[in-house]
């Protein structure tokens, strides 16, 4: 294959059941782009058919054992060969013209990177209630998260994902917005396509989980914000890194 232009890059821990359809909306996405698309998925500690489903549908895996997500992410920006890095969650999907949007944005020079609005694939009220949270969020503090885009350059510059263990997404999305205003940049988000955010952990647990979550772990939070994050681990490991092993 000749140059490539963009790198989607793809964590995925025992995904079997959602990494087919991440990979063929990322192949919608690049039908409609001109240049030459390569998608990575990153297969953290899989002990299903993740791997063998996406080389079957021809994406390039790599192998990572990291018990965080920001390492994982990286672990894939650095085997790609793209000038364009984008990520995206293996449960989630993107818009058919989200790969043109970004090679657009970042090619009028006026962008450092950014993310995506969010929209998850069903609705409910404690959903749009989640979402309208979601949207006022992003609005307030210009720190679009879900899916991240930026040339590879960027991300190199910036040493990639800021490698904590949870929000690791609004830290690293910071760290690009501050490295764009160095460079007379902006970070922004993407306006016509958006990131269609998966609802299995709403559909095993209920559309009230993560309301629930911060009522019932309050003082966790509390505590994690005053710098004891014992239990605050704990409990993201019980909800991000373990819940792929019983589901």
């Amino acid at each position: 294959m000749s140059d490539i232009h963009v790198s989607v890059v793809v964590p995925a821990h025992n995904e079997e059941k959602y990494v087919k359809r991440c990979v063929d909306s990322i192949r919608e996405s690049a039908d409609e782009f001109e240049g030459n698309v390569e998608i990575i998925i990153v297969c953290n500690r899989c002990t299903d058919r993740t791997e063998d489903i996406a080389k079957e549908n021809g994406a390039i895996v790599v192998k990572n054992e990291d018990r965080c997500i920001a390492k994982i992410r990286n672990a894939g920006i650095s085997a790609a060969r793209g000038k364009i890095i984008i990520t995206i969650d293996c449960d989630n999907r993107m818009t058919k013209g989200t790969i043109s949007e970004v090679y657009h944005l970042l090619g009028s020079g006026k962008f450092i990177g950014g993310g995506a609005p969010i929209r998850f694939e069903r609705y409910s009220f404690p959903l749009w209630c989640n979402d309208i949270l979601c949207r006022f969020l992003f609005a307030v503090t210009g720190l679009y998260c879900g899916m991240f885009w930026a040339t590879k350059d960027t991300f190199d510059a910036i040493g990639g994902f800021v490698e904590k263990r949870a929000m690791e997404d609004v830290a690293t999305a910071k760290i690009l917005k501050k490295y764009g205003k160095s460079k007379g940049k902006k970070y922004t988000s993407l306006k016509k396509n958006y990131l269609i955010n998966s609802t299995r952990k709403y559909d095993d647990l209920g559309d009230w989980l993560y309301f629930k979550l911060m009522v019932k772990n309050i003082g966790t939070l509390i505590k994690a914000a005053m710098g004891n994050t014992e239990e605050y681990d704990r409990l993201i490991d019980e909800m991000f890194y373990d819940y792929n092993d019983k589901h």
